[in-house]
């Protein structure tokens, strides 16, 4: 802002109070002119002004590039230097800062340099013809994430209700970190009014408790310039209760260690004492804290002794353990009470703040514009605490050591200029400091001698309502400042006094206006350079007016309200007409219709009751009015037919322009339905001739639309009418109405770029379709140019289709693309740039520094280098990892890592083997080349299962057994395991035998062994890491023959021989038929007899007998399958239910069947299974009262 102060006829007195009596009676002459606005061919002289300079604090990441701005306007443009730590610095001789053209902003690489290097104080310079400005003291700082201090953590055991307090003490960062507390799965440990984190970090416990325990409380640091985050070794917390301490806890720790802990008064953990102090700078956010133990934990509650505290600008947090007080001042200086209660009493802490403040403006000083001769002051007016020390500059050199200028004086915080001379322009500098900071403020003083120029644009047009006030503005530039002059419709001169007003800076004020006072008006502006005059109109409008107000309304329920609102306005305004509820807006229901001049509420309900309102505003004034809405009870009316609507009927067509037409009709009869709305439809009939398309609703009081057109389109017209039945039948097509071809009003959607092979860049959209085409020969013109290149747009015009490809662009690159439609009458708008990249290539490329770590014998870890991203020509899709084994011919293992990685893991690898591996960059088109190969070698493992086990040459009491080696040794052989052991009739596993053998054994002949018995075998090799899986064989001894062509393809061998198709047992069983039919025919005698039949003997008779099992002629009972190694044989016969009771002498049938299942066929001979269970195990002896059954008798061997 510039500012003017004359003095033409007053001469300065001896004495400042007299000066500033001058100056501050001429402030009201000051005139803000806006210096880089051109008049006519030149612009005005400017000393330099800084308008962009980075803050004075800048902390810099050291892995991006450091940026200090500078920039400054003037005329000429000025030019700029730099100095760091108060000496010039030279940007020209290190090649790492770059200044950017016409700017004094520095760009500083610190890519493989040392930031610290470039660390230090700043201060930019821009100068010109006309003086020099300086930017403020700008320090730059590297930002700082170190390492936590090693320090070991000793596991802290507490009692139970104590206070603790868990210390972060996190490493110093610039800027300082932000601490937080989590455990080891990273979850945020839970805060509340007994466990509180204070402002240091450290974490506070009022009271602690059982679930207190744990042993990862872990303090995190947070850096935000880097993004890092450091961490404390975790600290372990137990909580002991005395009640619950064993004697081994008790011998572990002293007793006194551990008292009684009760409930107990506040006390205050931090801050200590009864009172402390604080203080807090002007402006800051005041942070006050209190954190309280005790039990019951302590509630905390704040105060000001002899204040109250300021409520607009104050926040409680961490559970009102921390007061924040924000936009500081000195009222807020004075004593801070925090009181700590719980059921047991209060404590007490006085925080005693004090307030200070680093320089602020009171007023700074601000730029002048003088004439020769003239007079100014500067002044720069500062607050602070301590009271700031003022310097002044100019040009950025000390003022006692700049020239002498005897127009100069200088008196603390002001500087007077006196009868300043053309050539004295320059720029001043205030700088006032006190130990908490400083302010610099540049003002420049520009000596001029200018003729009137008028900135307000020229023929305004300026509208106010009749019996409102107007302001018509002169605003003006000129050296010295000119006088305004005002003159209505170039005559008449305009003086001060009812109805006019002229401001002193050059506004013409009216009142209030009226219809007369419209016209031209002229502004003159003069000094003794010159004159210059502009001229603006006054438009004074009639007010809006409601003419006919809405009428209040008593409405049945269900029933339809019309609120009308008629308005008169000054035909020259657009008026807007808006319908409130009760000073709110409209519900959002279909049933409230807004038209032109009324609200229509359908289908009412109780909850539409209360009051209407209609507001119609214009752009320079509004008026509203009201209405009740009263509704009530519906009475009973007959029942009515309801129909669908008549078709409207004489459609016509009137306001015709360009772009709009006026359609009317008449509706249809309703049919007992109010019309709800008119849906019009058109048809295309020069594109899409037959097909009608939607194109606008209106409210079915309506019998008017007003219709917006396309050009280029034949139109023909239609009107359906909706009420609640549902639509009528179309109406009878209007006159065709043809509008004119136009220049597209849109271009095509859905712009992309993307090129599908190396050296090209497919451009593709969607087209116009021929309703948007708004005319003949539909084009498109096809802009593109690579991205942040200084290069114009290359351009091509296609005809309608829908891309265009690119040809010879280099390998993915970003493009800016742009598609505009175009036709024989126009191009279309400005298109966006949509962003596009060309084709992409295979990789250049190949990872470095591949490193390999193995973890074990399956897994290893791979490292890699990634490449460089201009390397790999194309949207980076991953790395491939392709492994194979050096000695065996199978399929390489290949691996795909997406994204930007630089390691993976590499799963299933076979033990003890060398591998080759390679690592290649991947893009969307393919392949890089492969890094060199890289050779590892995994450890040894546990072998596979030996490749089979055949038993041999079974005999009465001898097995030989044969066996192959594992497909997979994975390591040195050692060896093989041999286990056996022989299994009964019952599936019980006998004792196991163990064998060892050397590595170039494979066969062995087991003898000793017992006669038709069924053996299971586990066989299983080994290397130094231990034993691999085991496979398992069976086999009988003397009833089994193992057939060669059986070897490796049995997997699960039938137990048993099927012994139900032998001769000698269905001989056997048809004599015990027969048996047990002569024992029913004694039965049944003797019970015609009377008598009772001997169960107790034949019980005695078959207790537990001992049969020897049934042999085939081969002597076995066939093959025995068990898919689990140790586990009771199954498939075999298991004991049937039926049991025969001793206690009852009726010798029923079920008694000696299963559970009632026996029954008697044809020939009268018993089927069913006459079998028994056993009850007991086989310790308790002659206790055991299973009935002896024939068949498990045969199925069961010792």
């Amino acid at each position: 802002k510039l500012f003017y102060i004359m003095d033409r006829t007053r001469k300065w007195a001896s004495g400042l109070g007299v000066v500033l009596f001058i100056v501050l009676r001429q402030l009201t002459l000051a005139l803000e002119v806006p210096l880089d606005r051109k008049y006519g061919s030149f612009q005005l002289p400017q000393p330099p002004t800084i308008t962009l300079q980075s803050p004075k604090d800048y902390i810099f990441d050291p892995r991006e590039n450091i940026v200090i701005h500078c920039e400054a306007k003037g005329k000429p443009h000025p030019s700029f230097s730099w100095t760091r730590n108060g000496t010039h610095f030279d940007v020209e001789k290190d090649s790492k800062v770059l200044m950017k053209p016409g700017s004094g902003t520095l760009v500083i690489d610190i890519s493989g340099e040392k930031a610290e290097a470039y660390e230090g104080t700043y201060q930019c310079t821009a100068h010109n013809d006309h003086g020099t400005a300086v930017s403020n003291n700008i320090v730059i700082r590297q930002s700082r994430s170190p390492l936590w201090s090693k320090e070991r953590n000793e596991a802290i055991v507490v009692q139970k209700g104590i206070s603790l307090v868990l210390q972060c003490r996190p490493p110093a960062g610039l800027p300082p970190p932000v601490i937080f507390w989590m455990d080891n799965n990273f979850q945020r440990l839970p805060l509340d009014k007994r466990v509180s984190q204070a402002l240091n970090g450290d974490l506070y416990f009022s009271n602690i408790l059982p679930e207190d325990t744990r042993s990862d409380y872990i303090c995190y640091a947070r850096f935000p310039h880097t993004q890092t985050i450091q961490q404390k070794q975790p600290i372990s917390v137990t909580v002991l209760e005395m009640e619950t301490m064993n004697e081994t806890v008790a011998a572990l720790y002293n007793v006194t260690d551990f008292y009684s802990v009760g409930e107990r008064r506040p006390g205050f953990m931090m801050p200590l004492g009864v009172t402390s102090t604080k203080m807090v700078l002007r402006g800051e956010t005041l942070e006050l804290e209190c954190i309280a133990e005790g039990l019951p934990t302590p509630e905390i509650s704040w105060q000001k002794d002899g204040g109250e505290l300021p409520t607009s600008r104050l926040s409680y947090q961490n559970f009102k353990k921390t007061l924040k007080i924000s936009e500081v001042n000195e009222g807020d200086a004075g004593d801070y009470r925090c009181t700590a209660t719980n059921s047991l009493g209060t404590a007490h802490h006085v925080i005693k703040v004090t307030v200070k403040a680093a320089p602020f403006w009171v007023s700074a000083p601000r730029n002048l514009i003088l004439a020769p001769n003239e007079t100014g002051i500067l002044t720069c007016r500062v607050g602070g605490v301590p009271k700031p020390k003022i310097n002044w500059f100019v040009n950025g050199v000390p003022i006692e050591n700049a020239p002498e200028d005897h127009s100069r004086k200088v008196d603390d915080d002001t500087v007077i200029l006196s009868n300043v001379q053309s050539g004295s322009s320059a720029v001043y500098q205030c700088n006032a400091s006190n130990e908490f900071g400083y302010l610099i403020a540049n003002a420049f003083v520009n000596v001029l001698a200018e003729p009137p120029r008028v900135l307000t644009p020229p023929n305004r047009v300026y509208q106010v309502i009749t019996n409102s006030p107007a302001l018509l503005h002169c605003a003006s530039f000129g050296s010295p400042i000119p006088t305004i002059t005002w003159f209505k419709d170039s005559q008449t001169s305009i003086k001060n006094g009812d109805p006019y007003v002229i401001h002193e800076n050059g506004t013409l004020e009216i009142h209030v206006a009226q219809p007369l006072n419209s016209g031209k008006y002229t502004c003159i502006a003069t000094n003794n350079l010159g004159i210059k005059e502009n001229h603006v109109y006054l438009e004074v409008k009639e007010p809006t007016r409601i003419l006919k107000q809405p009428e209040y309304k008593v409405v049945q329920r269900g029933m339809s309200a019309v609120f009308e609102c008629k308005v008169k306005h000054d035909p020259t305004l657009i008026p807007t007409m808006t319908w409130l509820k009760d000073n709110g807006e409209l519900p959002d229901d279909e049933r409230f219709e807004v038209d032109t001049d009324s609200l229509i509420i359908k289908d009412i309900t109780d909850e539409d009751e209360g009051t209407y309102t209609c507001i119609m505003n214009t752009t320079l004034d509004q008026d509203s009015a009201s209405a009740m809405l009263t509704v009530v009870e519906a009475t009973p009316t007959p029942a009515i037919v309801y129909e669908k609507p008549d078709p409207p009927t004489d459609l016509e067509l009137t306001d015709q322009t360009e772009r709009s037409v006026q359609l009317t009709w008449i509706p249809g009869d309703e049919h007992n339905s109010p019309t709800q709305t008119f849906l019009i439809q058109y048809e295309d009939l020069l594109h899409q001739p037959g097909v009608w398309v939607n194109l606008t609703e209106v409210a079915g009081t309506s019998t008017t639309a007003q219709l917006n057109l396309s050009p280029y389109v034949y139109y023909s017209f239609r009107v359906l009418a909706l009420n609640q039945v549902g639509y009528s039948d179309p109406s009878q097509p209007s006159r065709q109405y043809r509008t004119n071809p136009a220049a597209p009003d849109e271009n095509p959607s859905d712009v992309q770029g993307e090129g599908i092979e190396p050296g090209n860049l497919v451009i593709s959209w969607t087209p116009l379709t021929g309703f948007q085409s708004n005319g003949p020969g539909l084009e498109y013109r096809v802009q593109w140019r690579q991205k942040d290149v200084d290069e114009d747009w290359s351009s091509k015009t296609v005809a309608n289709v829908s891309q265009f490809v690119v040809s010879g662009t280099p390998t993915y690159v970003l493009y800016e693309i742009k598609v505009q439609a175009l036709n024989d009458y126009g191009n279309g708008p400005e298109p966006e740039v949509v962003i596009g990249y060309s084709g992409e290539d295979l990789p250049l490329s190949a990872p470095d520094s591949v490193q390999i770590m193995v973890h074990n014998s399956t897994l290893a870890e791979v490292h890699w280098e990634p490449v460089a991203a201009p390397s790999v020509r194309g949207k980076l899709q991953g790395y491939k990892r392709t492994s194979c084994k050096e000695d065996a011919e199978q399929q390489d293992q290949v691996l795909t890592f997406s994204g930007n990685r630089s390691e993976g893991r590499l799963p299933g690898l076979q033990p003890y083997s060398l591998y080759n591996l390679y690592v290649k960059v991947l893009n969307s088109k393919g392949e890089g080349p492969a890094s060199p190969s890289k050779t590892f070698e995994t450890p040894e493992g546990v072998p596979g299962p030996p490749s089979f086990l055949n038993v041999l040459n079974p005999s009465l009491d001898a097995l030989s057994l044969e066996w192959g080696p594992p497909v997979n040794n994975n390591g040195r052989l050692a060896g093989y395991t041999l286990k056996y052991q022989p299994v009964n009739s019952t599936s019980e596993l006998g004792p196991i035998k163990v064998m060892t053998f050397l590595a170039n054994e494979t066969t062995i002949t087991l003898g000793n062994l017992n006669s038709s018995m069924l053996y299971k075998f586990y066989l299983s090799a080994k290397t130094i890491k231990g034993s691999g899986p085991t496979i398992t064989e069976e086999a009988f001894t003397c009833l089994h023959v193992i057939y060669p062509s059986d070897v490796g393809h049995r997997s699960a061998p039938s137990r048993q021989v099927d012994i139900a198709t032998q001769g000698w047992f269905i001989g056997l069983m048809c004599a015990i038929a027969l048996l047990i039919l002569v024992l029913l025919i004694v039965c049944f005698i003797k019970r015609n007899k009377g008598g009772k039949y001997p169960v107790k003997e034949k019980e005695d008779a078959h207790q537990d007998p001992e049969i020897q099992p049934m042999k085939e002629d081969d002597g076995t009972f066939g093959e025995y399958s068990d898919t689990e190694d140790h586990k009771p044989l199954k498939g075999s016969r298991t004991p049937s239910n039926g049991t025969v009771r001793r206690d009852e002498s009726d010798d029923s049938l079920v008694d000696y069947g299963e559970g009632g299942d026996g029954q008697f066929n044809e020939d009268g001979s018993f089927i069913g299974q006459y079998s028994g269970k056993k009850e007991k195990d086989t310790h308790e002896g002659n206790e055991s009262s299973e009935a002896p059954s024939p068949v498990n008798a045969m199925n069961s061997f010792v």
